[in-house]
């Protein structure tokens, strides 16, 4: 490990300034209060740090929609996108929500503030893709599919730009968007858009989703091993991920396990058993409570309800909650060595 004396050694010779020594040590020390911040077995989510968080989120709230509201009465069309002028006031827009998240993102390090700036700069982006798509004479699945993909972009820039962890989610949405109205407009999926709530448990809408699921969790898998102690952003990026994909990993299964009926429940409970270990393996509480929370409401939504299911549900979790650290620490002392188990979180001895 590089100690203080070394770094003053190496400005000394010219290998590195001074301001080039004073950072690495306070990346240093960020990284250790960091780690000395988070209790062994903890999942680090933090939304905002403080109430100012919280107050200045409303105030850019009331800003943005003003923003909105005038450009509208100034012929602007941003509730029905379309024209040169909502193209302009878009571009405009966009750059005025990136002056005002440089400051609170990379100056003031806020988090409430940067996810909120992330969510007007997706919607922006989305009247823009609309706009440009009208100029186009794109209607319909098209022009959805244009401005769902102006949102990953937009988007991807953005989380080049800014590293606020909670675009990853907006840019893999839009990346489905994108591609379930590509395939509706050729006539592969469904084109109603409601459809999505209700994904399907067989077809080409029930494997795009696994498949994109699956992708999604395995960008998600790279972005935690790349930071195994959760101090950076890659790792908040991999929580966010992890939240998207679990449900379209368990839609598929769920949907398809559900309308087999008394025995297609208890398969479903093996199933979300299977997901627990792998949540336990790779110590992601999001990644369980995502897709168990998904499953519970599709139990609900489309088929009446199952207390049964859901009782043992609500058991599993607060049992979980309870012994994570114990139960993972056996779960992964059982396991034998395979690529990648040395880049997951630490596990400690069984309490």
């Amino acid at each position: 490990m590089i100690e203080t004396q070394d770094l003053r050694t190496a400005v000394q010779r010219g290998l590195i300034t001074e301001a080039q020594a004073a950072g690495l040590t306070a990346i240093a020390e960020s990284r250790r209060q960091a780690v000395a911040g988070v209790e062994p077995g903890e999942e680090p989510f933090v939304l905002f740090k403080g109430f100012n968080e919280i107050f200045i989120v409303i105030g850019l709230s009331i800003l943005f929609l003003g923003w909105v509201g005038i450009s509208a009465a100034l012929g602007a069309e941003v509730f029905n996108p379309g024209g040169f002028d909502t193209v302009l006031v878009a571009l405009v827009t966009l750059a005025g929500l990136s002056v005002v998240q440089g400051y609170f993102t990379l100056k003031r390090r806020m988090i409430a503030p940067s996810i909120a700036l992330a969510i007007m700069s997706s919607l922006t982006a989305w009247v823009l893709g609309l706009a440009v798509a009208d100029l186009a004479g794109l209607r319909g699945l098209a022009g959805s599919a244009l401005s769902s993909a102006v949102v990953a972009g937009v988007m991807l820039l953005h989380y080049r730009r800014f590293r606020v962890p909670f675009a990853a989610a907006i840019i893999a949405t839009a990346v489905f968007s994108t591609i379930w109205s590509l395939l509706a407009r050729g006539g592969v999926l469904p084109e109603d858009g409601l459809g999505l709530l209700h994904l399907s448990g067989t077809g080409p809408l029930s494997l795009l989703s696994l498949v994109f699921g699956l992708l999604t969790f395995a960008l998600a898998m790279r972005f935690d091993m790349s930071d195994p102690l959760r101090v950076s952003t890659r790792s908040t990026t991999g929580f966010w991920l992890h939240v998207t994909a679990a449900p379209a990993i368990v839609n598929t299964v769920a949907v398809f396990l559900l309308s087999g009926g008394q025995g297609g429940q208890l398969l479903l409970l093996g199933f979300l058993v299977a997901i627990a270990l792998v949540a336990l393996a790779i110590d992601r509480r999001s990644f369980l409570v995502s897709g168990a929370g998904y499953a519970v409401w599709l139990i609900f939504e489309l088929f009446d309800g199952s207390a049964m299911v859901i009782l043992f549900l609500g058991f599993g979790l607060v049992f979980l909650g309870a012994q994570w650290d114990r139960l993972r620490s056996a779960l992964m002392r059982s396991l034998p060595d395979f690529p990648g188990k040395d880049r997951l979180p630490p596990y400690g001895s069984i309490k």
